[in-house]
């Protein structure tokens, strides 16, 4: 069965010290950090993918475009959710945002793309 469009999931999180930009060596401050933002994103489309792929087949990350626009403080819970709008071939492009109790935190694009894993991990240096 072909992966459709409408695919969806979320990933919730409670910022901890370990998420902020001061622990990621991302930037100075005691906030959740924008590659940690990333890292939801990408973790909400896998997880909207998963049980959809024949065996032998995976997704790897190809573009993030991600706009960043509000901090949430260690302590608070922000959602990731991806929604999957786009198969052309084997590139998925999702479209993802990350929110808290005030709002929008983040918001953009991931695109993912299919590959035989075996072959992947044969190309890999």
């Amino acid at each position: 069965m072909p992966v459709e469009p409408g695919l969806a999931a979320q990933v919730d999180l409670v910022v901890e010290e370990s998420d902020t930009a001061v622990a990621l060596r991302s930037g100075e401050v005691h906030v959740l950090a924008t590659p940690r933002v990333v890292c939801l994103c990408e973790e909400a489309t896998m997880l909207a993918l998963r049980d959809q792929l024949p065996t032998g087949q995976t997704s790897v990350g190809h573009t993030v475009q991600l706009d960043h626009v509000a901090p949430a403080k260690v302590g608070v819970r922000v959602t990731a959710e991806a929604t999957l709008q786009k198969v052309n071939g084997r590139r998925l492009t999702f479209t993802v945002s990350v929110t808290d109790a005030h709002g929008l935190v983040a918001a953009g694009i991931v695109t993912r793309v299919v590959v035989d894993l075996e072959r992947f991990l044969e190309s890999a240096n």
